[in-house]
């Protein structure tokens, strides 16, 4: 039984940059969470607020969501679903 190794590898990074209020922002998050558990992966899905930083307000502003999967961009403003599937997967 080597779980932990295994275990922290499975949880794939997701990082969603968003700000409040979004409507599309809501949207992808559930959209990642749902992909993900389709695919039967599991992600460490972070949420980061844009507004909260000066650099990222400047960075990302009104384009958000803005997502990446294990670091590498994922999507803009709206989850292409497959895309994001064949991500994940790439990422396990």
């Amino acid at each position: 039984m080597s779980g932990q190794s295994a275990d922290d590898r499975d949880q794939i990074p997701v990082t969603v940059y968003t700000k409040d209020p979004c409507p599309l922002c809501v949207e992808a998050v559930e959209a990642v969470e749902q992909v993900a558990a389709d695919a039967g992966i599991s992600i460490d899905l972070a949420l980061v607020d844009v507004e909260t930083d000066a650099e990222l307000a400047a960075e990302y502003g009104d384009r958000v969501p803005y997502g990446f999967v294990d670091g590498q961009p994922a999507f803009k403003y709206t989850v292409d679903e497959r895309s994001l599937r064949l991500q994940l997967l790439a990422a396990t």
